[in-house]
């Protein structure tokens, strides 16, 4: 097996891990887009040293919520989820970048939060 299908191979077992349970929707990509999102960003990106798993996870919910990406919040939303990062860090995490990208896309990621991770009463 080549280096480059290995990760593919570990890039798209990540993202099974990751989207378990997400909301259906998948967005059809060409062969070589979805090649480059498993291979390089999910088999090569996600998984390098510097940081762990839950904290790559939670940087990158950050950005989603800054960047106010509601689409890609629902999917790594639930990946935070599935990775055991608390709800209670991203809720943080949304009050944090409120103060920084604006209020609107903290209600929006609130909203979406609450969508893929409802608070049990």
């Amino acid at each position: 097996m080549s280096e480059q299908e290995d990760k593919f191979n570990r890039g798209v077992a990540l993202a099974a891990k990751l989207f378990e349970g997400a909301p259906a929707g998948g967005v059809k990509m060409s062969k070589a887009f979805r090649n480059d999102t498993m291979g390089h960003l999910f088999g090569d990106v996600w998984q390098r040293p510097e940081l762990e798993l839950q904290e790559r996870s939670l940087v990158t919910c950050v950005a989603l919520i800054a960047l106010n990406r509601e689409n890609e919040q629902r999917l790594h939303f639930t990946g935070a989820k599935n990775l055991g990062v608390p709800r209670e860090k991203l809720e943080g995490a949304i009050a944090h970048v409120a103060h920084y990208a604006g209020w609107p896309n903290a209600v929006t990621a609130f909203r979406v939060l609450d969508e893929v991770w409802p608070v049990e009463d």
